[in-house]
């Protein structure tokens, strides 16, 4: 168990658990690669975004568990996640990682609907007669 960081993030209602080893750069999502998984380039390129931070794309495998929410909300998820292992590896890349802003949690969540509108802003049509 030597030489794995672990790191777990949250975004909307997706939690993810990563590990980071030191490895070729394989990065697998619930058993997929990650592309497959995430089906869209965006979402992979969100991901990456720390790794490219600390130039360190082809040093480490990472493997994911994600559950919950939808796949923007995952991706955001194992991205949190990735950051916070990669912080636990070295206070240098902790710096790094906080300045461009990849260990603050996206507190967002979806606004509930309220009783007697269409949704949770949007109101029914009003009708003068």
């Amino acid at each position: 168990m030597e030489n794995r960081y672990f790191g777990t993030g949250k975004r909307k209602n997706a939690i993810a658990c990563v590990i980071i080893k030191p490895g070729k750069g394989e990065k697998v999502v619930n058993g997929k690669p990650i592309l497959e998984y995430l089906k869209s380039d965006v979402l992979v390129m969100d991901v990456e975004k720390p790794l490219q931070m600390l130039n360190s794309m082809e040093s480490y495998d990472i493997v994911a568990r994600v559950r919950g929410g939808g796949l923007s909300g995952q991706a955001g998820a194992i991205r949190l996640g990735i950051s916070r292992a990669l912080a636990l590896m070295s206070e240098d890349n902790r710096k790094v990682l906080r300045k461009g802003g990849m260990l603050t949690r996206d507190s967002r969540v979806v606004e509930r609907k309220k009783y007697g509108q269409a949704g949770a802003r949007r109101r029914f049509q009003f009708s003068k007669r």
